[in-house]
């Protein structure tokens, strides 16, 4: 499944709806790229992908430090899964491709 490109990122929050942006590029198994929201852009982390199943992390520092762990599935110009943030469980999210 082609995932490379830019995507947009509704993520449901224990602080209401966040938009985010993706920028991935998938080497084989590996996925890589930089996610970015509020401003704010970082480089993920331990991405990868199989078939249509994609997953990978992220470090924010707002609203606190914390590292994002998402594991989803594409299908043509969506994407859906679930967003882990640590000790406060896992939230849905949707991407649709820029």
């Amino acid at each position: 499944m082609a995932v490379d490109g830019n995507w947009t990122l509704t993520l449901t929050t224990p602080m209401g709806e966040r938009k985010a942006t993706l920028s991935l590029t998938a080497a084989g198994g590996t996925l890589t790229g930089t996610q970015g929201a509020e401003g704010d852009t970082a480089e993920i982390f331990d991405g990868a992908i199989s078939g249509d199943a994609v997953n990978w992390k992220v470090s924010i520092d707002k609203p606190m430090p914390l590292t994002l762990e998402f594991i989803g599935k594409v299908s043509g110009d969506s994407m859906s899964g679930e967003m882990g943030i640590g000790p406060m469980g896992s939230f849905p999210f949707t991407g649709t491709r820029a």
